[in-house]
């Protein structure tokens, strides 16, 4: 990838953790690097590529879309769930392929026939726009959303609620506390999002990086 002639920065927001070590490992194998971004004694909170024109922060997951909407960044990569969560104005161009999951409707086994003869119930989620753009508009079902920050698992447990809205990557949680997956709201995965305004100023820089993202993530998940 080139920097061009253009002057100006692009600006890649990466959610903290798995996600931003992820895409970071991409990035490298297409030859763009952020060699600060590898000290871990670093106070720095935002990194540089002056080469090839490109700057790089860490944030908070449900962050990114703001910055991104924003324009503070022109790149995101954050999870399909946050992207639903915090519905900010952002173009979404890229299913990155890792970090797969399921974002889910969970409970106990006796809890399925609430969901099936649409009774009001109580439904704990740390993603309550999700659990509500569920029930209210593709079930039509009319439900009490307590949000919660922590384990949602006790939710139905303690009798908080009668199921949870959460991702489930392999059940096992769930399983050890007596739940079960009762109904499948979405698949997740990574995904790149663009500020409206950077996909046009912008739009041969990111288009080129989109494109060559997507062949090197078909080549992955042939491998």
């Amino acid at each position: 990838m080139t920097s061009g002639s253009n002057d100006r920065y692009l600006t890649f927001a990466l959610g903290k953790g798995r996600l931003a070590n992820k895409t970071l490992s991409l990035l490298e194998q297409m030859g763009i690097t952020c060699e600060e971004m590898k000290d871990k004694a670093s106070r720095k909170l935002i990194f540089v590529n002056e080469e090839l024109k490109l700057k790089f922060f860490l944030a908070k997951g449900s962050d990114v879309p703001t910055y991104v909407e924003y324009g503070a960044a022109d790149i995101g990569v954050i999870g399909k769930d946050t992207i639903l969560e915090e519905n900010r104005r952002v173009y979404e161009v890229l299913d990155l392929g890792f970090g797969k999951c399921r974002m889910c409707v969970c409970g106990p086994e006796s809890a399925r026939e609430l969901l099936q003869h649409h009774e009001m119930i109580r439904v704990a989620s740390k993603y309550p726009n999700i659990a509500k753009d569920y029930f209210y508009n593709k079930k039509h079902q009319t439900v009490d959303i307590i949000k919660l920050n922590g384990s949602v698992e006790l939710g139905p447990i303690v009798g908080l609620s009668d199921v949870i809205v959460d991702i489930v990557e392999t059940g096992s949680t769930l399983k050890e506390n007596g739940l079960v997956v009762l109904e499948e709201i979405c698949p997740l995965s990574a995904r790149m999002i663009v500020n409206q305004v950077s996909m046009q100023m912008e739009s041969e820089r990111i288009k080129h990086l989109i494109y060559s993202l997507r062949e090197l993530c078909a080549k992955e998940a042939t491998v």
